[in-house]
């Protein structure tokens, strides 16, 4: 057995244990078991990364770090011989994923060719780093690109950790759907694999985040009541936090203006009437919507 499928095998073992566990108990055992995980890791880290190096030597298609959007690269633990090349290819940040003993680069290191460092100290194999720490690696990504800087997210191997951030930086900013997500980068980055919790992270990020699902406040959800499923759907966003979807068939006898793939439609709040509502809209709201 493989390196590689060595870490699947522990990895779906652990996942499986530690989930049933964790629905069992949430006492000593349970802390047992995150211990005995990070255990496992410590004593996988080398051989794997060994394994690693070995294969991205041998197999020109196992690659260290895969650029996974204009601004974003996804790879394993850099060495410090590294920083110099990321640097040449437009690294200004670099999100670490790792905890200490699986850190290789120091931080000064990364400053000493203007590289700025985040680290988010996560467990490996079947733990995700929580909402806030998410939050700031996806803001840190995001910060880097609006002034045309690459950031390299980086875990161990560049398949779980590193993956998680990358995903809920795609379903925020680049408007995509947890699976969609994953399908892209996996497509581009075949071992990528992710263990239930750190699904769980992308589909919990997704919800809270980017559809602006709130425990308290208004959550208002129009839906236009049809006797058939519409063949586009748009979510829209009005200024008290509501969400309104809007239909293609919505739309007919509205006049678009501009040429370019964005229209801006004119909607008062009288044309919106036969949707569900909870919560006072605007009076006229001003719609950003892809031209069809």
């Amino acid at each position: 057995m493989n390196a590689e499928k060595l870490e699947d095998w522990e990895l779906e073992m652990w996942d499986e244990e530690l989930c049933c566990d964790l629905s069992q108990s949430s006492g000593v055992g349970s802390n047992a078991k995150r211990a005995l995980v990070g255990a496992g890791a410590r004593a996988l880290f080398y051989p794997t990364l060994l394994y690693n190096v070995v294969r991205n030597k041998i197999q020109p298609e196992f690659h260290w770090w895969d650029r996974v959007d204009e601004f974003i690269l996804l790879g394993a633990i850099p060495f410090a011989a590294d920083v110099p090349r990321l640097k040449k290819l437009g690294v200004g940040g670099v999100v670490t994923l790792n905890e200490s003993y699986e850190t290789l680069v120091p931080t000064l290191l990364y400053h000493a060719h203007s590289i700025d460092h985040l680290v988010i100290p996560t467990r490996d194999y079947l733990f995700a780093p929580s909402l806030n720490d998410t939050r700031r690696a996806v803001d840190f990504i995001y910060s880097n690109a609006s002034i045309g800087r690459t950031t390299y997210v980086h875990c161990k191997a560049g398949r779980g950790r590193s993956t998680t951030i990358v995903l809920c930086y795609l379903v925020e900013h680049k408007q995509m759907t947890p699976d969609a997500a994953y399908t892209y980068v996996k497509s581009i980055r075949p071992r990528v694999v992710l263990a239930s919790a750190q699904w769980k992270a992308v589909q919990d990020y997704y919800l809270q985040k980017v559809k602006k699902i709130k425990s308290s406040g208004c959550i208002n959800h129009r839906v236009r009541k049809s006797p058939f499923f519409p063949s586009k759907q748009y979510a829209v966003a009005f200024d008290d936090d509501s969400i309104d979807i809007v239909t293609e068939s919505d739309l007919d006898g509205y006049e678009s203006y501009g040429t370019s793939c964005d229209s801006i439609i004119m909607v008062t709040q009288s044309e919106l009437d036969g949707y569900d509502s909870s919560c006072n809209s605007s009076t006229v709201t001003q719609i950003l919507l892809p031209c069809f």
